[in-house]
């Protein structure tokens, strides 16, 4: 069995090395469906085959477009904020509210909006299983306007 070792930074790991990575995180961005996103472990910062982890961040009366994931199942965990509305379903017909401490589950391919009507950001811990900055979302513009 091969013992694991831990690293300085992520600037010294190449694929074939054999030790744990630890990493400031990565360059924050805005995603195509409309929220902040913070990654620490991804394909752009360590060289992630499979695993996205990061902060994710809906600004205070903000939304994010109707859109699915294509090929990834995504997993949050609410840190802070009040609350955040997630619309879900093919018509996006269902409604629920999370809350901090509440953790969330998107599976692949589920049309989904998110909503921040309250006056702080709502920021996520957020986890998947597609290590891509912009990962597989596909946006369903004629969707956008369901949402109150």
């Amino acid at each position: 069995m091969t013992m694991l070792k831990q690293a300085s930074g992520a600037d010294s790991v190449t694929p074939s090395d054999r030790k744990a990575v630890i990493v400031g995180g990565g360059e924050a961005y805005r995603a195509e469906q409309g929220s902040d996103y913070l990654p620490g472990i991804s394909a752009e910062t360590v060289g992630a085959k499979a695993l996205w982890l990061g902060v994710v961040t809906m600004p205070p009366g903000k939304r994010t477009k109707a859109h699915v994931h294509a090929r990834h199942e995504t997993a949050f965990y609410m840190l802070s904020g009040e609350e955040l509305e997630m619309w879900s379903g093919d018509e996006l017909q269902f409604r629920d509210v999370v809350h901090p401490g509440d953790y969330l589950y998107i599976p692949a391919n589920v049309l989904h909006v998110a909503v921040n009507r309250a006056s702080a950001p709502a920021i996520f811990i957020g986890a998947r299983n597609e290590p891509t900055a912009q990962e597989s979302v596909v946006l369903f513009p004629e969707m956008d306007g369901r949402i109150p």
